[in-house]
């Protein structure tokens, strides 16, 4: 009879803790949200440990006046196979042309679309068909000239690069511990200690062609190992009467995808380099961090404005511009104190 009144006072006191128990529907803010969504961590840069290096090339070609050439990428594509046993998808990145577009802007070098020209196509048919102008003021009733089209108003690419992610091996080597110690009464305090290591590796193929003559000039291969933890400690008693079972543990694991662009950067360092004719890494020691406001680990960009001195390259870098939480500009604004 005790254990049944202590079981419905936790249930009691779980119920009262836990806003959504039962069938009652959340109330309608005045904003018109059930609920407020949590997390609200700051957008931050995602660099990795080769990001800095692409942006020393960058800054190496600026200050030694490196004519560089046009790059398009072409498709890199997942070959690896693997899905989620539950269907859910790839085990690996489909986006790695896009995380190979951000590391060769990280280097600073032009680039040409050719992997998406669906919207270019689109404008150009129409273009070509006298339906589309450039209106400098699209409200004034003004009638314009259709947009010509020009022989060689495209630029061409020098080079471009194709390739794929070619390998992911599971627990290619793991190691572990698990210890069970207790009381050898039934009754008695029992506890158990868990620890695992397990590696994989993933591995990227990728080639640079010329445009021109469809000449590969360059071929990188790499793999990186990707490491997993996972520790667990436990208990287990009867006190009184009563049953308790305490588990806690922590888990960690290198992040896949972060992987794949750690491949691509550290790839895209040596097709760069090559390109730019950088000695190496002791080429970093004699450039200016800040000698080029337009390039920085979140890319690069063309100014449409003069406006670099307060919007830049390492602006972008900064997790609280723009937030409405930690800019303190931005939420004066919000208050209406400007």
């Amino acid at each position: 009879m005790g254990n049944k009144r202590l079981s419905l006072a936790i249930m009691a006191l779980a119920c009262s803790a836990l806003t959504a128990c039962g069938t009652s529907v959340p109330k309608v803010s005045m904003e018109g949200n059930y609920a407020k969504p949590i997390g609200t961590a700051p957008v931050t840069a995602n660099p990795t440990d080769y990001s800095a290096a692409l942006v020393c090339l960058s800054q190496y070609a600026k200050q030694n006046r490196i004519a560089a050439p046009r790059i398009a990428i072409g498709r890199i594509a997942d070959y690896t196979g693997k899905e989620e046993s539950d269907g859910s998808g790839r085990k690996v990145t489909q986006g790695a042309s896009l995380l190979a577009m951000s590391a060769f802007a990280k280097a600073g070098m032009p680039m040409v679309e050719r992997f998406d020209t669906s919207v270019s196509e689109f404008e150009l048919k129409y273009a070509n068909n006298k339906l589309i102008s450039d209106r400098p003021n699209p409200a004034a009733d003004v009638p314009v000239d259709y947009r010509r089209i020009l022989a060689g108003q495209v630029p061409g690419s020098d080079f471009y690069v194709v390739g794929g992610i070619t390998e992911l091996n599971y627990n290619i080597r793991s190691a572990g511990v698990d210890a069970y110690a207790g009381d050898k009464d039934t009754d008695g305090l029992k506890g158990s200690f868990k620890r695992r290591v397990f590696v994989m590796n993933i591995a990227l193929d990728l080639r640079l062609v010329n445009t021109r003559t469809l000449e590969v000039v360059d071929v990188v291969a790499y793999q990186k190992q990707v490491v997993g933890r996972e520790v667990s400690l436990g208990v287990f008693d009867f006190l009184n009467g009563n049953l308790f079972d305490i588990s806690g543990g922590r888990g960690a694991l290198e992040p896949v995808q972060l992987a794949v662009r750690a491949l691509i950067e550290r790839s895209v360092v040596e097709f760069s380099a090559n390109l730019y004719g950088m000695p190496g890494p002791q080429g970093c020691m004699r450039y200016d961090p800040l000698g080029d406001p337009t390039v920085g680990q979140t890319g690069a960009f063309t100014p449409a404005y003069n406006n670099l001195g307060t919007n830049n390259a390492q602006t972008r870098e900064d997790p609280s511009r723009w937030n409405a939480r930690s800019d303190p500009d931005l939420r004066n604004a919000k208050r209406g104190r400007y």
